[in-house]
């Protein structure tokens, strides 16, 4: 078995993206599972070219998205992502999106296609706080899980894939005020590996009722 896990480049002025930094440090097998790890660029469009690349040349069985939510406290499973992109923010090639679809022609939104309730029920069994999350944004992570799970239908993948949004690492506090909300690297690791249990336990979507909704 092969699962794909993405994170992004730092963006926003950060020195460090906690998505990448998580998915970066788990090892090349888990579960038996071959891990691939790949870091996207912050950018609306680029990285649809380089998922569809990546997902043609090593066929996965599962993807795994993982975004920053600055201001979250858990590890939120993303349910849905919708066919529009508004920010107060340009992405990484200045480009600012005020309100258009991700894609012109494209559906008006795709649900995730990963287990989520299972995930979030697994994570919150290992003592590490997850939620589901009904809203991924309009920014670059709502779009890369446009892309993805638009890509999986157009190549005719039946594979899990989804997105899911972790907090700010507890380094990232730092003049961010002490009410901010963080987890440690080492638990967005944690919960990471969970997921790729779940996975390849082969749980189907849905699953058990998580408890504590968000967003």
């Amino acid at each position: 078995m092969k699962i794909l896990l993405t994170g992004f480049e730092p963006f926003g002025g950060d020195s460090m993206n906690p998505s990448w930094e998580a998915v970066s440090r788990l090892p090349d097998t888990l579960y038996g599972a071959d891990i691939l790890k790949v870091r996207l660029p912050v950018e609306y469009h680029t990285v649809r070219d380089i998922l569809e690349c990546i997902m043609e040349k090593e066929t996965p069985d599962a993807v795994i998205c993982v975004g920053q939510a600055g201001g979250r406290a858990t590890i939120t499973p993303e349910m849905v992502a919708i066919n529009w992109m508004d920010a107060s923010i340009p992405d990484a090639k200045n480009v600012l999106a005020t309100g258009e679809p991700v894609s012109l022609y494209g559906e008006t939104a795709f649900f995730s296609t990963l287990p989520v309730k299972a995930i979030v029920s697994a994570l919150q069994s290992a003592g590490v706080p997850a939620s589901l999350s009904f809203t991924a944004g309009t920014y670059v992570c709502n779009s890369t899980m446009y892309h993805l799970l638009d890509l999986t239908t157009e190549l005719g993948l039946g594979i899990p894939a989804g997105f899911v949004h972790v907090p700010f690492i507890c380094e990232q506090t730092v003049g961010r005020g002490p009410n901010t909300p963080s987890l440690p690297l080492d638990t967005l690791v944690k919960g990471l590996t969970e997921m790729v249990r779940v996975i390849v336990a082969g749980e189907p979507t849905g699953g058990k009722q998580p408890s504590g909704y968000t967003h």
